[in-house]
């Protein structure tokens, strides 16, 4: 299933259903950052939880939620390359980003911040294996690398499932909202295959 499929397949979910995607994307990647700052010690996981919590209300339960105040705040919290040599602050950094992105789709109320963010974690992938196992090598061997790696082919699998999963469901639900959160939970890994059982262990280390 080519990456063009799954994002028209995305552009073609009703605008919630996007929303529920992005948010379940967010909180994949939201481990690579709790791991950054864990090892760094810089800004904070709550913010950023905090943003996704509310996404998933709303999903969940409509209403009013101030989503540009909590982009403000997830914005203030992300990190920059300069100042850390560390390869972890891009998926952090990326995380912050995806997050940032889907409350623009849901400020704006439309559907291309929310397909972006599809990309931003796809694209995220493929960076962190371009600056560690592609670092020193040539171009044409790191594109076959990056196209054959499982970390790449499960992030493409793992989004087409989904899409597929809520292109077969009619309304959004507050029982469906609590299913695609549950499984996060469930996978206990982040998009970069970080296991949430070995952040929580995890010592930093400067």
């Amino acid at each position: 299933m080519t990456k063009h499929t799954t994002f028209q397949q995305i552009r073609e979910l009703p605008f919630e259903h996007q929303a529920l995607l992005a948010c379940y994307l967010c909180a994949r990647m939201r481990p690579n950052y709790d791991l950054f700052h864990r090892v760094t010690g810089f800004g904070d996981p709550k913010v950023l939880q905090g943003a996704l919590d509310v996404v998933w209300q709303w999903l969940a339960q409509g209403g009013k939620a101030n989503f540009s105040r909590w982009q403000e705040k997830v914005d203030d919290e992300t990190p920059s390359e300069y100042g850390h040599d560390l390869l972890g602050v891009y998926p952090a950094m990326e995380a912050c980003t995806a997050i940032s992105t889907m409350l623009q789709g849901l400020i704006d109320k439309e559907g291309s911040p929310l397909l972006d963010v599809a990309k931003v974690s796809q694209g995220s992938v493929a960076h962190f294996l371009e600056l560690s196992e592609g670092a020193d090598m040539e171009v044409q061997a790191r594109e076959q690398m990056l196209q054959e790696h499982e970390l790449t082919a499960y992030e493409i699998a793992m989004q087409q499932a989904m899409v597929t999963f809520l292109s077969s469901q009619e309304e959004l639900s507050p029982e469906l909202v609590k299913q695609v959160r549950g499984m996060v939970a469930d996978e206990g890994i982040s998009n970069l295959g970080l296991a949430i059982e070995d952040l929580e262990n995890a010592a930093p280390t400067r």
